[in-house]
Formats: structure tokens, C-alpha cells, sequence
């Protein structure tokens, strides 16, 4: 079987990734050697920088999930707050409720 321009060209992105085998990488080598063109292109897309984070599209259950999960968490920080607020209430009628004994004595 022959080894056409198209088969090199399908394997380029594993070449270019180092996640061919060795046999393989040996194959696009020997390939590139013969065609200066695709060997310039090779070079070029293996120089060229990807975005190591690049954003990738929700779909829409991750975009429900992530709703779901921001609602419950604002519940618990609501529900924390009134906690906190309900205790720092009754802490202050409690040492007014103390300081009143001990002013009315």
C-alpha cells in the first residue's frame, strides 16, 4: 500500500502532539522529507502557540447544574447570615437584659 500525501496529512496533528508511536513518527519523517511543502506546513503549525485554556461550550445540564449549585449555595449563605444576625440579636438583648438587673439594683 502506498503512503499518499492525504495519510500524512491525517497524521501530522499526532506527529506534531509527540502522541504517535515511533514507528509512525518514523514514517511522517520520512514522508516530510520527500515533500519540502508539507514539511514547511508541519513546521509552521508545530511553531504555532495554542491558548492553554481555551473556553469550551457549556452544555446546557452543565449550565442547569451550575445554577442549580450556585441557588443552593446563596441559600446557605442566606440562611448562615440570618443565623448569625438572630444570634448577635439575642446576644445584645441578652447583656442589655444584664446590664438592666444590675442598674435597676
Amino acid at each position: 500500500m502506498e503512503i499518499t500525501r492525504n495519510v500524512i496529512i491525517d497524521l501530522l496533528p499526532l506527529y506534531i502532539e509527540e502522541e504517535a508511536c515511533d514507528d509512525t513518527k518514523q514514517l511522517v519523517r520520512e514522508f516530510l522529507e520527500t515533500d519540502p511543502e508539507l514539511a514547511e506546513m508541519a513546521k509552521e503549525t508545530a511553531d504555532m502557540k495554542l491558548p492553554d485554556d481555551a473556553p469550551v461550550p457549556l452544555t446546557w445540564e452543565d449550565k442547569m447544574s451550575a445554577y442549580k449549585e450556585a441557588r443552593r449555595l446563596m441559600l446557605v449563605r442566606t440562611i448562615m447570615l440570618a443565623g448569625i444576625i438572630s444570634v448577635s440579636v439575642l446576644a445584645l438583648l441578652g447583656l442589655t437584659a444584664v446590664v438592666a438587673m444590675f442598674l435597676i439594683r
